[in-house]
């Protein structure tokens, strides 16, 4: 059985990636493995790549520092 000093960091740890969006790369591999089984999954380099041209060309979907 995990300690209470353990699940209090996994718990911590989950929080800071959500916070972060650090988990966006996962939820997406999961949506496209669900829902496009044959769809090839691209990796984080590229999928960072195509979430920052998506956010670039409507800038209402995130957030810009300039």
């Amino acid at each position: 059985m995990r300690s209470a000093l353990q699940r209090a960091i996994s718990g911590v740890r989950w929080y800071v990636r959500e916070l972060m969006d650090e988990s966006a790369y996962d939820r997406y591999v999961a949506h496209v493995r669900r829902n496009h089984p044959d769809a090839e999954v691209p990796n984080r380099r590229d999928f960072e790549r195509m979430r920052t041209d998506r956010q670039e060309a409507d800038p209402r979907q995130g957030f810009r520092c300039c």
